[in-house]
């Protein structure tokens, strides 16, 4: 009886501790340590690193506002070069479209033309003067604002940057999660097949008692 009722214990306490874990985990998953366990020895340092890596603070890092920190945090160095390096493109284009703003020109017009302003970049306004009305030596005037005009490089290159640094920051967080995923699988399932929970028969003399124990092997 008593033997029994020890294995219902058991089993209650691995219930309990399977359902409570990941609720724990969730909890403390972005503060707590990874508890201190037998690791195989087989397990390579980088290995034990992949199976720890968090999903909470790889998102928490795609936050800092510089492409390539979930990668960095996964482990891909190479691809968090890459990301920096196309954010630098994308920042450069950008540079190139603000830096070309001043070879825009006004377009040419078959009419007067009223310029204010003349000589300054910043400030100077052209109009084109319509007639609309002829009377003697009297003539009233439209005036249309003519607006300067590139020949298209400076908003290309402005949508160039733009899409270069929005596309680094959402394949660094996307895939960065994918990487960080795959390599806890991989490290998880390696090892995890090597795993045996053993039941086994335990006498306490000096209680004068019997019990089940359980253990995890490799």
């Amino acid at each position: 009886m008593r033997s029994t009722k020890f294995a219902r214990v058991a089993v209650a306490v691995l219930f309990l501790g399977a359902g409570a874990s990941p609720v724990c985990g969730q909890v403390g998953d972005l503060l707590n340590e990874a508890p201190l366990t037998k690791i195989p020895e087989e397990m390579t340092l980088e290995e034990y690193r992949d199976m720890n890596r968090r999903l909470t603070v790889g998102l928490l890092l795609s936050a800092v506002p510089v492409p390539g920190m979930v990668h960095y945090y996964a482990g891909e160095k190479r691809t968090q070069r890459r990301i920096l390096a196309a954010s630098a493109l994308g920042l450069g284009s950008i540079v190139v479209a603000i830096a070309n703003r001043g070879d825009q020109k006004f377009p040419d017009s078959d009419f007067g033309v009223l310029v204010l302003n003349a000589g300054d970049t910043e400030k100077e306004r052209r109009y084109a003067k319509i007639p609309t009305e002829i009377s003697g030596a009297d003539t009233t005037f439209r005036l249309q604002e003519l607006f300067r005009k590139g020949d298209g490089s400076r908003a290309g290159f402005a949508l160039l940057g733009l899409g270069l640094i929005g596309g680094a920051f959402v394949y660094d967080v996307i895939h960065g999660i994918l990487v960080i995923e795959k390599k806890r699988d991989l490290v998880r399932y390696k090892y995890g097949k090597k795993l045996s929970l053993i039941l086994e028969p335990g006498v306490d003399v000096r209680n004068k008692s019997a019990g089940l124990n359980l253990s995890l092997r490799f």
